[in-house]
């Protein structure tokens, strides 16, 4: 499965996809917004990532707004929140196959980018 959850109104996101040709080598795209994403795909993705806090965004406003930041969050809080409001996965989200890349931090871009260049 070659799958990205993103926002198309994600600037850093769009330019992820296109800089790595994502859209001409064959993946399936989700808007977070427009397609929230379930309980099964979430699960899918923590199966892969190890952790539902490395899929969860703190650098969403609603984190600070919500007073997120000063509470100590369990696996099961960042699980719910992901569920409840879209802006807390961390974005892109790319699964393929049995790998997964979440951010759009310069590590992980670059990882992604050598998992790609030969599609």
């Amino acid at each position: 499965m070659r799958k990205v959850y993103f926002l198309t109104t994600c600037s850093t996101s769009k330019r992820i996809i296109a800089d790595l040709g994502l859209k001409e080598k064959g993946f399936v795209f989700q808007d977070i917004k427009t397609t929230p994403v379930t309980a099964a795909q979430l699960a899918a993705m923590y199966a892969l990532a190890g952790s539902y806090e490395a899929l969860f965004s703190k650098i969403a406003r609603k984190y600070k707004a919500l007073g997120l930041k000063d509470k100590k969050l369990t696996e099961d809080d960042f699980r719910d929140y992901i569920l409840r409001e879209y802006t807390f996965l961390k974005r892109p989200v790319v699964i393929i196959d049995q790998q997964i890349f979440v951010g759009s931090s310069k590590k992980n871009v670059a990882r992604l980018a050598e998992a790609v260049k030969d599609f």
